[in-house]
């Protein structure tokens, strides 16, 4: 059962199940489950409709069909469009959805999205209420938490949960089959992902209802700050940070879609600077970062390995064919430091940033090694770099330096 709301036809108000042979998609066809569609037209003939046009053009059914025809490739669906979240209408409805499907091996499915359109600090504080109204499986509670965000006048949002009305259905249908407890699966917003924009931002969550013990779990919510974690990158560590800019580059390139940085420890998420480089047949092929861990470093790593794989401007976007041939390597950076004067810096030892006549550019501590430079080449070649003359940095430059944990995936093969 797919349940979806009605984004299309403003002046519908009932419950329209589609009469329709099935959703085709490029997996194939989703065929529809036509015995449930009867039994359900029959159980509640006073709500429910049979109108095609109500699915000719609404999404929010359509998302859900691929993901179904990939985890239950054999099962059929019925497509469903809860019109207005009338709550004695939706609990009707999934109270009669409930009876048809007792003693039948169904999943409900509501879809919605959760909020539109505040910062993502906003939208995080916003849908943990959202999400923690919905594990009380107590539709009324639902609706006043949702209605409440709206009244507190929270900039940008537009909408709370646009799928106010299938929700209310699922959880009528799930505590009639006998559901107890709703679960937070998981959350996050559109700009959680490596080039997510914080300003704008839709929230998106996923809650399950189960017939564990009673109450409710909302654990997956929470993206509360971590507190401070000391400590160097261990081994384990420096592999996942590898592995999620490798798969953050790949998919990038070869589906256009980008991992959430999930499944981190504490130590991984706290704000760092980090550099991601590319190089192919021991040659740079990209090379990007951030000085300023303004970001958790998990999340900054996709960031920057995007950046450094497509977005280098010495360097044209790095091609499918090329994702086999290419080296990571990831530069974790220690926060930058002011210096008095070049005596302060070690060469091979310290990246080094100059500022002068509103230019600046960088270098990472193992550029001078890899050049062979000692510390008045490698300033020379840092003014070279920022467009000024050599020997700039002896009068009126500023100098920061920093210290790099530098790892690629060849210390590991």
């Amino acid at each position: 059962m797919i349940l979806g709301t009605n984004h299309t036809n403003p002046g519908f108000v009932k419950i329209s199940v589609y009469p329709g042979g099935g959703f085709r998609t490029p997996l194939g066809t989703a065929l529809v489950d036509r015995d449930v569609v009867s039994s359900l037209m029959a159980e509640d003939p006073a709500d429910c409709t049979l109108d095609t046009s109500l699915h000719e053009h609404e999404h929010s059914v359509e998302v859900i069909v691929p993901f179904v025809q990939v985890i239950f490739p054999k099962a059929k669906v019925v497509p469903i469009i809860v019109g207005l979240p009338d709550l004695p209408m939706s609990s009707r409805f999934g109270q009669a959805l409930a009876k048809v499907l007792k003693n039948k091996r169904a999943l409900v499915i509501a879809s919605s999205d959760l909020s539109h359109y505040p910062n993502a600090k906003a939208a995080a504080h916003v849908d943990r209420g959202t999400l923690e109204a919905i594990t009380t499986m107590n539709p009324a509670i639902f609706q006043s938490t949702i209605h409440s965000h709206m009244d507190r006048r929270i900039p940008q949002l537009s909408t709370r949960a646009c799928g106010e009305a299938p929700i209310i259905a699922g959880m009528a249908a799930a505590k009639a089959l006998g559901a107890t407890r709703g679960v937070v699966v998981s959350y996050a917003n559109s700009g959680d992902i490596a080039f997510g924009e914080q300003s704008r931002v839709v929230g998106y969550g996923a809650v399950a209802f189960t017939a564990h013990e009673p109450g409710k779990d909302i654990s997956s919510s929470d993206q509360s700050a971590f507190v401070s974690v000391a400590g160097s990158l261990r081994s384990s560590d420096k592999k996942a940070l590898l592995a999620f800019a490798r798969q953050t580059i790949s998919r990038i390139i070869l589906t256009d879609t980008v991992p959430l940085a999930r499944g981190f420890g504490p130590h991984l998420q706290q704000p760092q600077g980090v550099f991601v480089t590319l190089k192919r047949k021991g040659e740079l092929r990209g090379c990007i970062g951030s000085i300023v861990g303004d970001e958790p470093l998990c999340k900054l790593v996709g960031t920057m390995a995007i950046q450094a794989a497509l977005n280098d401007r010495r360097f044209p976007p790095l091609t499918a064919d090329e994702l086999n041939e290419i080296d990571i390597e990831i530069s974790v950076l220690t926060p930058l430091k002011d210096v008095s004067g070049a005596t302060d810096i070690v060469a091979g030892r310290d990246g080094i940033v100059l500022n002068k006549e509103g230019r600046s550019a960088v270098f990472l501590p193992q550029v001078a090694l890899e050049q062979g430079w000692h510390r008045q080449e490698l300033l020379n070649n840092l003014c070279l770099k920022a467009g000024l003359t050599a020997g700039c940095w002896k009068k009126g430059a500023q100098l920061s330096t920093f210290q790099a944990t530098v790892f690629s995936e060849g210390e590991f093969k």
